[in-house]
């Protein structure tokens, strides 16, 4: 199936991570160091000003503790993962033991625990090309404790947990491929597995379906897939530009927001603020986490 979009904010640097939550949708601007909240009509809040660019964001469980349900916001360039109080941003944990260098996506499960990427390297250091590095997939426990959760990952990025919270499946932006880990109670992964290869693209952002399809942001292209476990391209979104990240939300979960821009070069996407939200109506609705 092809489906194609329609533009619900545009103007924007280059808009990262977003995530349906309470009736609408949240995303990082990221390159403009804003957290938005946006409803299906178009309206649009600005949460909170993050300095050093907002990425990955998530919540906490609604268990009852003091801080439930309050917004976590990965802060790329001094990887940290913040959370935001009544009286602003506040450090849940400094990501840089882990992250070797800026920091991106988020999935919080849900007892709690954030899984972030990183970069591993500098993709925008000026320097010309510059060789990707691996890198170590974070785990944050609620209480700001930091471990390793996977090793040797090739920029790990989008990632989500399975409604069933057994399997956390993340996106290798540099080995063109889904991987995916079985969660431990205590949090930690292991029987590592490639879930899809997707040769030629490189997978960002990702969301998961509730028939067992993973939506996935391709960054070249001008395209988000659908993709089944093995590597199956199912359905297609066209884009007019690229994507960087896709969400499935709305009333009736079958909304899926895709970020778009034409860069994501900081200085570049800032001089053209020509990002997006766009939406398409698909199939098969939202599921897992985020």
């Amino acid at each position: 199936m092809e489906y194609r979009t329609e533009v619900l904010v545009d103007g924007l640097a280059f808009p990262e991570g977003p995530r349906w939550h309470e009736g609408r949708l949240w995303f990082s601007d990221m390159n403009a160091r804003k957290v938005h909240a946006v409803s299906e009509d178009g309206a649009l809040e600005t949460i909170c000003t993050v300095p050093a660019r907002p990425s990955g964001l998530g919540w906490w469980p609604e268990d009852g503790a003091a801080d439930a349900g309050r917004l976590l916001v990965v802060s790329m360039d001094d990887r940290r993962l913040l959370r935001l109080d009544p009286e602003g941003l506040v450090e849940v944990a400094d990501l840089s033991p882990v992250a070797s260098c800026h920091c991106n996506d988020m999935v919080v499960s849900s007892e709690g625990r954030a899984y972030i990427g990183n970069f591993g390297f500098d993709l925008h250091s000026g320097e010309g090309d510059v060789e990707p590095q691996p890198a170590t997939l974070a785990l944050v426990e609620r209480d700001g404790r930091v471990r390793p959760a996977a090793e040797n990952l090739m920029f790990p990025n989008g990632c989500v947990i399975t409604p069933d919270g057994s399997t956390l499946i993340v996106c290798e932006t540099f080995s063109s491929c889904l991987t995916a880990f079985t969660i431990q109670p205590d949090g930690s992964l292991d029987q590592r597995r490639t879930w899809a290869e997707v040769p030629g693209i490189f997978p960002d952002g990702c969301c998961l379906d509730a028939d067992g399809g993973i939506w996935v942001a391709t960054v070249t292209g001008h395209q988000v897939l659908r993709v089944i476990e093995g590597g199956e391209v199912t359905d297609r979104v066209v884009l007019e530009t690229e994507s960087f990240a896709c969400m499935l939300g709305g009333e009736d979960g079958r909304s899926l927001f895709v970020c778009t821009a034409s860069t994501s070069h900081p200085e570049e996407s800032l001089a053209a603020m020509g990002g997006r939200i766009e939406v398409a109506r698909v199939a098969s609705p939202r599921a897992g986490r985020p």
